[in-house]
């Protein structure tokens, strides 16, 4: 079989550190994807999020259009917008702006998931839908907005007309992938989150994979965790963050992200334990020289083209050799 080439790339939900300021937060946003720039990273996506406590990606398209505007060469998008809260129109008009400014570096990912609780979710107008899943109205509408000047309707999403923005479609399931494979667009699985059907998405939708005006050949992305560290020691001990993260939203805590900690058994029980373990989706951690065999099984399991890596480590500084590592792991397949 042969080794397929693997894309690297970012997925920032935009966490807050602990005794960071907001206004901190997102120049750390844009210094990520400068340095990630550098190392050769394909796309920085950034997660659509409401009304969580220390994640301030709530204002997706702003913070895209910061980065593009800080950054050259690296692609930036959404990871993704989360339709239900949207009018296509809107969606539309927006990225195509982003797309006009700043062009062939502009990406959509959109999910059907709200990215919200459903108090919150009515706030941003989902109620409007009654219930109703749209999803796929909305790509397709979206799709035609993003069109030529012919295939519009009565109603234009200026200035998205004719500029051919790239939509992918994210989702965790046998259900985004059958649509993914019908509308022959690139699919996004999210593996950073527990889940089992990843094998099973992915034989899905490269089955079922139709060509396309947008895509001649299936693509897949899986988005994973990554704890990179000098030592696999340290990699353990940084990965405290994200356990904390997981243990305080399981009790309702959530709050901006916390030092790592030598332990922690001193901050959960058993049985919190045993639930923030099952929390986890894919995660790579160690060292550079441990992350190169879980890698290849990774790869040989599900030869995706592009791997998206999230990264929750406390330190900025450690959250960029983070990536840096990954990068110098990947290059030596």
């Amino acid at each position: 079989m042969t080794k397929k080439k693997l894309a690297l790339s970012v997925l920032n939900l935009v966490s807050v550190r602990e005794g960071q300021s907001t206004k901190e937060t997102i120049q750390h946003m844009v210094d990520l994807a400068q340095y990630t720039e550098t190392l050769g990273y394909e796309r920085y996506w950034i997660a659509e999020h409401h009304n969580i406590n220390g994640t301030i990606s709530s204002a997706t398209s702003m913070l895209i259009n910061h980065t593009l505007e800080q950054t050259k060469t690296i692609r930036v998008g959404s990871g993704g917008v989360m339709l239900p809260n949207h009018f296509p129109l809107v969606v539309a008009e927006q990225f195509g702006t982003l797309e006009t400014i700043h062009p062939n570096r502009v990406d959509l990912g959109v999910g059907r998931a709200p990215g919200a609780d459903p108090h919150t979710g009515n706030s941003l107008r989902r109620a409007l839908l009654n219930g109703a899943d749209t999803f796929q109205d909305d790509i397709a509408e979206l799709l035609r907005y993003f069109g030529p000047e012919e295939k519009q309707g009565e109603i234009k999403a200026y200035p998205a007309v004719n500029t051919k923005v790239p939509l992918y479609i994210l989702g965790s399931s046998t259900s985004s992938a059958k649509l993914a494979a019908k509308l022959g667009l690139p699919y996004s699985f999210a593996g950073h989150f527990p889940n089992n059907e990843m094998g099973v998405a992915l034989a899905t939708y490269r089955n079922e994979f139709q060509p396309s005006e947008y895509l001649d050949k299936p693509y897949v992305i899986i988005a994973l965790n990554v704890i990179a560290a000098e030592s696999t020691e340290e990699a353990h001990y940084e990965l405290t963050t994200m356990q904390q993260m997981y243990l305080y939203a399981i009790r309702n805590q959530i709050q901006p992200l916390q030092p790592p900690v030598t332990s922690m058994d001193d901050l959960w029980s058993p049985m919190e334990k045993q639930y923030v373990d099952s929390m986890f989706g894919l995660t790579l951690i160690g060292d550079k020289d441990a992350l190169i065999p879980q890698l290849q099984l990774f790869q040989e399991h599900f030869q995706v083209d592009e791997l998206m890596a999230t990264s929750y480590l406390y330190d900025f500084k450690k959250q960029k050799n983070s990536f840096k590592l990954l990068k110098e792991a990947v290059d030596a397949l």
